[in-house]
């Protein structure tokens, strides 16, 4: 089987090891944030607000520092907006972390506002307009909806007609459009909130349980799947109304072996994948 590595992309300083990596993500513009902690939060009972520091790394290298204030989020999701401020979000509604689920921080590191969008997060996107997009896991049947930085409801999928959408497997946001690719039918969803005359699209798929997806042009990949298909990286065609499927392969780390525990970001044609210790981001680009 064919088998395509990553190519190196973003490494957290070395400088800032010691510190405990809480989440980390790659921007809508390609740039990677770590979100740091003194220690590693414990399990169980309610976590106090607590100083986290962002450290950015750019497209070009430079190196950017974010300390934030009161972070409330045991096992965050992160995001930047386009004015420089973050989005910092707990999965879980549980406790006082319901109505502070969402914080807002500006560029400075001072929040501005907090609010919910619901139980079990499974990604958190934030696109180049500032839209914060979420996909749910199965715990939540709210689908995927979109919301502005000050928690109004922009977006929703409940009447986008999305078969079987119980749990947001793959998101992928670039520029102000989503992909979706949604258990239990595994559609390939398009999602383009701002053209009026046909805001989804859904293409029939064949490939199942992929984490992660990439879309250029007429050519899409996924990443991801069950058991054994853990690292598949399978590609496709679209057509108006579905996927065709035209080879598959696995996908390796830049030295060769799978990357085993890991986190994915889908954006545009990319997809960044980061393994243990979670230090560095690879990338995969279909556009190559």
């Amino acid at each position: 089987m064919q088998k395509t590595a990553l190519i190196p992309y973003a490494h957290l300083p070395r400088a800032h090891h010691y510190r405990h990596v809480l989440t980390s993500t790659v921007d809508v513009f390609g740039a990677a944030h770590w979100l740091l902690a003194e220690r590693a939060p414990q399990r169980g009972g309610d976590v106090a607000p607590f100083d986290a520091l962002v450290v950015s790394v750019h497209p070009g290298g430079d190196v950017e520092l974010t300390e934030l204030s009161a972070v409330r989020a045991r096992w965050p999701h992160l995001d930047r907006l386009p004015d420089g401020g973050f989005v910092v979000a707990t999965s879980r509604t549980r406790r006082y972390e319901d109505a502070d689920q969402v914080q807002v921080f500006d560029a400075l590191g001072r929040e501005t506002s907090s609010f919910s969008v619901g139980d079990a997060i499974e990604h958190l996107l934030v696109d180049e307009a500032g839209h914060i997009w979420v996909g749910h896991f199965d715990e939540n049947p709210e689908g995927i909806r979109r919301w502005s930085p000050t928690g109004r409801l922009t977006w929703t999928s409940d009447d986008a007609h999305i078969p079987g959408l119980y749990d947001c497997y793959a998101l992928n946001v670039s520029g102000t459009a989503a992909w979706a690719c949604p258990y239990t039918d595994f559609p390939l969803v398009e999602i383009r909130p701002d053209r009026p005359d046909r805001p989804v699209t859904v293409r029939a798929n064949r490939v199942r349980g992929a984490k992660a997806v990439a879309v250029h042009g007429e050519r899409v990949a996924f990443y991801g799947g069950y058991r054994e298909e853990r690292d598949r990286l399978a590609r496709g065609e679209l057509t108006e109304t579905s996927v065709e499927p035209t080879d598959v392969g696995l996908l390796t780390l830049p030295d060769g072996p799978a990357p085993g525990h890991r986190r994915v970001v889908s954006r545009g044609s990319r997809i960044y994948v980061q393994a243990e210790p979670f230090t560095a981001w690879g990338v995969f680009d279909l556009s190559s």
